[in-house]
C-alpha cells in the first residue's frame, strides 16, 4: 500500500522514482490486468459473433451499452479512492466484457482480412510505444496537457462527423486517433512505471487497475481507428 500524496504532487514532478523492483512490479501488474481484460473482451467478442441472437440484441441496445460502458470508466476513474481494489478491478472486467459486446459487433462489419491486420498493426504500435515508453530517459510528463486536449479535440470531430458524414474528415480523424493513442499508450506506460498513478490512488494495487485500464483504452482506441484505415466495411 501507499499512502495517497495530499499535495497532488506527482512523484516524478518531485524528482523521486520508485526502485527497480517496484517500477517492474507496476508494469507487470498492470499489462497483467490489461491482457486478462483484452482476453476477457476477445471471448466475449466471440460469442456474440457465433450467435445470431446475441449479435441482434446487442446491436438493438448498442446505444445504452456504449453509455453504460463509458458511466464504468468514469466510475472507476472517478471513485477509485472510495473503492476496494477488489471492487475497482470487479469494475473493470465487468467494463471488459461489456466492451465484447461492441468488438463482436464492430468486427462483423469489417472482412475478416482487414481485422487481422488492424490486430497485428495495433499489437506492433502499442508494444513499441509501450518500450519507448518504459526505457526512454526523457519525461513524458510535459505532454499529458496536449494529449488531453488531442482527446477533446477528437471527440468533438467524431461528434461533427456523425453529421457531416464526411469521408474525407473520416480518414483524418483516423489518422489523428492512431498518432494520439500511440503516444499516450508511451505516457501512460511512463507514468505507471514512474509510480504517479499509483501515488494518485494511494495503493499499489489500485494504481494496477487505473493502469491496466489506461493501457486497456490506449490499445482498443488504437485497434478501432486501424481498422477504419485498414479496412472497408462490408
Amino acid at each position: 500500500m501507499m499512502n495517497q500524496n495530499p499535495y497532488g504532487t506527482a512523484p516524478s514532478q518531485l524528482g523521486v522514482r520508485p526502485s527497480a523492483e517496484l517500477a517492474q512490479r507496476l508494469l507487470t501488474h498492470a499489462f497483467g490486468w490489461m491482457f486478462a481484460g483484452l482476453l476477457l473482451t476477445a471471448g466475449v467478442a466471440a460469442v456474440v459473433q457465433s450467435s445470431p441472437t446475441l449479435t441482434r440484441l446487442a446491436g438493438q441496445s448498442f446505444l445504452l451499452v456504449i453509455i453504460a460502458q463509458l458511466a464504468l470508466v468514469l466510475i472507476i476513474s472517478g471513485a477509485i479512492s472510495r473503492l476496494s481494489a477488489t471492487a475497482a478491478l470487479g469494475a473493470f472486467f465487468v467494463y471488459a466484457a461489456s466492451l465484447g459486446l461492441t468488438v463482436g459487433i464492430v468486427v462483423q462489419l469489417y472482412p475478416g482480412a482487414s481485422v487481422v491486420t488492424a490486430f497485428v498493426s495495433a499489437a506492433a504500435m502499442f508494444g513499441a510505444a509501450a518500450v519507448y515508453g518504459a526505457v526512454t530517459k526523457r519525461s513524458l510528463a510535459n505532454i499529458g496537457g496536449i494529449l488531453f486536449m488531442g482527446l477533446i479535440g477528437l471527440f468533438v470531430a467524431m461528434l461533427l462527423n456523425l453529421f457531416l458524414q464526411s469521408t474525407g474528415l473520416s480518414l483524418v480523424i483516423s489518422i489523428i486517433g492512431v498518432v494520439l493513442f500511440t503516444a499516450l499508450t508511451a505516457y501512460d506506460v511512463q507514468r505507471i512505471q514512474s509510480g504517479d498513478i499509483a501515488a494518485a490512488t494511494g495503493s499499489v494495487e489500485k494504481g494496477a487497475v487505473i493502469g491496466a485500464l489506461r493501457l486497456y483504452l490506449d490499445f482498443i482506441n488504437l485497434f478501432f481507428f486501424l481498422l477504419r484505415l485498414t479496412g472497408g466495411r462490408r
